[in-house]
């Protein structure tokens, strides 16, 4: 018979008000049927790891602490962003088997059982995988696919479809805490812990109330984290495309010069300014790649902490 595990589920919350009750009910029962199967233990915990909510998500945290020790809470001091809030949980528990999960419940919470079954086949990190995207939409389906596809071919090993619905051991937290980054990108990071893993495919749900924190915005400030933190490629295809650029442009002078003796020098001006704003508008696109990677180096070189916490339950 396998032996039940202290499984901490780790929560983060950013103005949930509208979904959180909800999320406390299912996952209460969830914990209370896995533990009537001694699937975990009697002392696993549900953390929720509140993100400097502006509602009130922290006064329904401390409210469901008090009618059950099984909710815990920890709030940080302000919003430090979603991968600062799952370290913060993730961090400051103590399980035997952490799974991060988000508060909006579209994430399948029945895998947590078939992710628990893997870890008993000796796999410290487990991803849950969506099996499909047909919640999404064809923009966001469509932009996902390339994403990922281009984080590849930039050289970041990432597992496709995947976000941050997880399974980690102990000793794979330990090993992550050894990546002092800040810039966090926690879908690179965790592969390159390097212990052996598996994936429990699943079916995303809808949004059962409030709406989405990851707007397009946050969703290309997320992405360009991930790229300018885990692939200096950007950098080697600028150099390389400056060596292009460079070489067409002596051809180009060794044309002009050619013409000029030959008594055919064109003038014109359409050629000349297609020709100024296309170079004009390459090295401003390059100028912006190398800053993106010098405000990474800007911010880690700062050692600010990654997150404070305010107050703690449980």
């Amino acid at each position: 018979m396998k032996k039940a595990v202290q499984l901490a589920l780790v929560v983060p919350c950013y103005n949930e008000e509208t979904v959180l009750p909800l999320t406390i009910k299912q996952l209460s029962k969830l914990f209370a049927d896995l533990m009537k199967k001694n699937i975990i233990t009697e002392n696993s915990k549900i953390v929720f790891v509140n993100d400097g909510s502006k509602d009130k998500t922290w006064n329904l945290v401390e409210a469901a602490h008090k009618k059950n020790n099984l909710i815990n809470g920890i709030s940080l001091s302000r919003n430090f962003g979603h991968q600062e809030a799952l370290l913060a949980g993730l961090y400051n528990t103590d399980a035997e088997v952490y799974i991060t999960i988000d508060a909006d419940l579209q994430d399948d919470i029945s895998a947590i059982k078939s992710m628990i079954e893997q870890y008993h086949l000796g796999n410290e990190i487990v991803y849950g995988v969506r099996n499909k995207r047909d919640t999404d939409s064809f923009f966001k389906r469509s932009s996902a696919l390339l994403f990922y596809k281009l984080m590849k071919l930039l050289g970041v090993e990432l597992v496709d479809n995947h976000a941050d619905f997880r399974l980690l051991s102990r000793r794979a937290v330990l090993a992550m805490s050894e990546f002092k980054e800040k810039n966090l990108f926690l879908r690179a990071i965790v592969p390159l812990v390097g212990f052996k893993s598996s994936c429990v495919y699943y079916e995303r749900k809808k949004r059962q109330a409030g709406t989405t924190k990851y707007p397009l915005r946050k969703m290309l400030i997320f992405a360009l984290k991930g790229i300018s933190s885990f692939s200096a490629m950007p950098l080697h295809l600028i150099t390389l495309s400056g060596v292009a650029i460079s070489f067409l442009s002596f051809l180009l002078m060794c044309w002009t010069v050619y013409a000029y003796f030959i008594g055919s020098t064109i003038v014109g001006w359409t050629s000349l300014m297609t020709a100024i704003t296309f170079f004009s508008g390459i090295t401003i696109l390059f100028m912006g790649i190398i800053g993106e990677y010098i405000a990474s180096i800007f911010v880690e070189v700062k050692h600010r902490p990654t997150y404070i916490i305010d107050k703690k339950l449980g």
